[in-house]
């Protein structure tokens, strides 16, 4: 499983991100950009994946690497993202949360 570190994430700038964590988490910040598949509803979106390579982020990057594994079993690139939005925000990158 191809792994990169939010530096690395921060870095990159053509790479879709799948945030895979639940509607209401993602609503509480996310990294700018990225769009929401929660784990529980990927089953059925799967045809919104991108088909080019794309990166996964969750919360710490458990759920993130679990989600890798199976899309790269069905043969998706995709690579997962550690440390996850937790430590994204906690490194001081620019997060993106709807208006109230």
């Amino acid at each position: 499983m191809k792994s990169i570190t939010v530096a690395e994430l921060a870095a990159r700038t053509d790479t879709p991100l799948i945030d895979v964590r639940e509607r209401d988490e993602f609503a509480g910040g996310h990294v700018p950009g990225a769009v929401n598949i929660p784990m529980s509803e990927l089953g059925s979106r799967l045809e919104e994946l991108p088909a080019e390579a794309f990166d996964v982020i969750c919360q710490a990057g458990g759920r993130s690497a679990r989600v890798v594994q199976a899309l790269e079993a069905q043969g998706h690139d995709a690579t997962n993202v550690e440390g996850g939005t937790g430590e994204w925000i906690a490194t001081g990158h620019p997060v993106e949360a709807p208006s109230a």
